[in-house]
């Protein structure tokens, strides 16, 4: 695991199961047999070398009887098959009223459809391994739930235009990932803003960063980098942040522009 929180979860984890398993007096190919998975993965879960479905746990829960105290535990292993930043980023996207993110160079994970997420971690040099894929799409479409959370968080985008014409994946991937933006722009605490190319006066030459607006009042921002991803607390760092975030989406197109704007690349692309 790439942090011990989760590998922490993931023993708990295995070892009720096994726990579970040896009270039913069951060995693991039996187990397997039982919910449909072979004794390999069985072994492999239990020693928590492996990260079990909703399905593995549920089924699990079922044949050996524990009345709900396995299938308990689906949340505590979702969060742990993500990766830490993007749980730590999670946890702040559930305590925010309004965020907002500036995107110069893809779009924001939060818009991304699953095609176009899968597109961008295809291309991470050096590659990840299929698993490792489609644990980081996962994570990202996960956090998208806070598009239809109530009372409905606030959120705004400001994207170069750049990153909607660059086709990531495929022509047929970028006409379903502006069909998505459109579909997401029409929410009416959504606002997706377009930044030309042709500004000659631009606040984010500093690269893409974002904001977020806590339930407590405080605001905090984060910045993203090569290899690195940071959460900024400090105060005066925070103030920057805002005020280039507020020049930004002044310089923009209008929401109601950006719209019309993306329209009209579905059409060409």
């Amino acid at each position: 695991m790439e942090d011990e929180e989760s590998g922490a979860v993931l023993r708990t984890v295995g070892r009720q199961i096994k726990l579970w398993r040896e009270a039913a007096g069951l060995k693991q190919a039996e187990l397997g047999a039982a919910i449909g998975y072979g004794e390999e993965q069985v072994s492999a879960v239990e020693r928590a070398r492996r990260i079990p479905s909703p399905e593995f746990l549920e089924n699990a829960d079922r044949v050996l009887g524990a009345s709900g105290k396995i299938s308990a535990m689906k949340k505590d292993v979702a969060e742990a098959r993500y990766p830490k930043k993007v749980r730590d980023l999670a946890k702040l996207e559930d305590e925010a009223v309004e965020l907002g993110g500036y995107g110069n160079h893809n779009l924001h994970g939060l818009l991304q459809t699953p095609e176009y997420a899968r597109a961008l971690y295809d291309m991470r040099r050096p590659s990840y391994s299929e698993d490792e894929v489609e644990q980081h799409v996962a994570a990202r479409i996960a956090r998208q739930e806070i598009f239809g959370r109530r009372p409905a968080t606030t959120l705004t985008f400001v994207q170069e235009e750049v990153t909607l014409r660059r086709p990531l994946g495929g022509k047929m991937v970028l006409r379903h990932q502006l069909e998505h933006l459109l579909e997401l722009g029409q929410l009416r605490h959504v606002e997706i803003q377009v930044m030309p190319t042709n500004r000659e006066d631009h606040a984010g030459m500093g690269g893409e960063s974002g904001l977020l607006k806590l339930k407590d009042g405080t605001t905090v921002g984060y910045s993203e980098a090569p290899l690195t991803s940071r959460v900024i607390s400090s105060p005066k760092e925070v103030q920057i942040l805002e005020l280039r975030y507020g020049i930004i989406r002044a310089q923009a197109l209008t929401p109601r522009e950006s719209l019309a704007f993306i329209e009209k690349l579905r059409g060409e692309t």
